[in-house]
């Protein structure tokens, strides 16, 4: 499982990191970075990240977004 961050505290952006929750790696929406790619082939398969909020629920369009930030 992952969660989604409110916000890249080196851009003020957001979200362009996920948590993996098994070690509190972050980890950056990076193409080359392999664990962004594992997370990238998680989303695909139907995983749904835990939000930044823990409340709601990332739409699909915003799963599409990250989707295509590291493909």
């Amino acid at each position: 499982m992952y969660k989604l961050l409110p916000i890249d505290p080196m851009t003020g952006k957001s979200p362009s990191i996920v948590v993996r929750l098994a070690d509190q790696a972050n980890i950056p929406f990076d193409p080359a970075n392999t664990d962004a790619q594992e997370f990238c082939k998680w989303l695909k398969a139907g995983g749904i990240p835990e939000s930044a909020d823990g409340e709601t629920i990332p739409t699909q369009d915003e799963i599409n977004a990250i989707i295509a930030k590291l493909s």
